[in-house]
């Protein structure tokens, strides 16, 4: 008896050692809406949608500890339609979009493979006041939602497959990630994307900066690789918080092939203010600028501006409101506008 219970106990003794040297964690976030929405061009739809602020999503992620202070981790992340329960944020996103990789860490920093983020995605999110919003951020819209005439920015989307990331450690304030994803096309090792993006943070002030170019375009699941194609997309993005107001500039420009032998140089601009005006609630306003210049299509001017108001019920849930609206203005014709309105609630778990 006295040998089972010691062995019982340095069985006990062990599997604490292993929780204490791995974990694996469930999360996500569930963003509901309510409201009427217009863009300019479009007709208006009175709808309960997902995903206001913050696109819905769920994953499991986890590390474990090797030692010597390197660590293994993994994400696995998934988006979802709450207003439907459909998978992904389209019909054509593969299942794992958000995340889908291995990574090893240690003083070095940290090297990443799979899917995941692109270049684009955190420079533009947490340098505009409504964070990674599709639904009312006029950054976020103008850099990767496709309007009439279809145009956006952003070379590919939000995130790249078949991708290896590094990231530095923090370094006196500047981080930054080197990104390559492979195009994996049959004789053309050149078919592949490309990017960096760089941040510093120094006490209330934050600069950043990226650059992407890619071959492969299209969604994560319908990949499409347009031979001698050149789709190239920077920007440059500052913010300072005064602590009564936090302020946002950035400006960008692409140059991108969106059909056969045709061709769009985008130029925006963008400023953001955030205005706390209670302990748990904050007031935002947002507006961006693309000037488009087509090489067969008409070129066009769009401006967006959004002021919405957040308040949080606790840490982890905050409900939201936000009127935007849109105008579109074509060179020697009308001009076309919408005016959007929305009220939400967000969760994260």
């Amino acid at each position: 008896m006295k040998k089972s219970l010691i062995a019982f106990g340095a069985a006990l003794a062990c599997l604490g050692t292993a929780q204490a040297q791995s974990n694996v964690q469930l999360s996500g976030l569930v963003d509901m809406y309510a409201g009427s929405v217009k863009m300019a061009g479009a007709e208006r739809t009175s709808q309960l949608g997902s995903g206001g602020l913050t696109t819905s999503w769920w994953g499991m992620s986890g590390t474990e500890d090797l030692g010597n202070g390197l660590k293994v981790g993994f994400a696995l992340g998934a988006f979802f339609r709450a207003d439907t329960g459909t998978p992904g944020r389209t019909n054509v996103d593969n299942f794992f979009a958000r995340d889908a990789n291995v990574s090893l860490s240690g003083g070095f920093g940290t090297l990443k493979l799979g899917r995941s983020m692109a270049p684009n995605f955190l420079p533009t999110i947490a340098f505009n006041p409504f964070g990674d919003s599709f639904t009312v951020s006029p950054l976020v819209l103008h850099a990767n939602m496709s309007f009439a005439p279809a145009a956006n920015s952003t070379a590919v989307d939000t995130g790249w497959s078949n991708q290896i990331t590094y990231s530095t450690p923090n370094l006196n304030g500047f981080q930054a990630n080197l990104h390559y994803a492979f195009g994996e096309q049959a004789g053309d090792s050149g078919a592949n994307n490309i990017g960096a993006n760089l941040t510093y943070r120094s006490g209330a002030l934050a600069l950043t900066a990226f650059y992407e170019q890619a071959d492969i375009l299209g969604t994560p699941s319908t990949p499409l690789y347009v031979e001698g194609s050149k789709n190239e997309n920077w920007m440059l993005g500052g913010s300072y918080d005064f602590g009564a107001a936090k302020l946002y500039a950035t400006y960008g420009e692409s140059e991108k092939e969106v059909a056969s032998a045709q061709t769009l140089d985008q130029k925006t601009y963008s400023l953001g203010l955030d205005v706390p005006v209670t302990k748990a609630g904050t007031l935002k306003l947002a507006a961006a600028q693309s000037d488009r210049d087509y090489s067969v299509l008409m070129d066009n001017k769009r401006t967006t501006v959004t002021l919405g108001y957040d308040h949080f019920l606790s840490k982890r849930t905050d409900v939201y409101t936000a009127v935007m609206y849109d105008k579109l203005s074509f060179d020697g014709a009308s001009n076309q506008s919408g005016t959007s309105a929305v009220i939400g609630l967000r969760h994260r778990f």
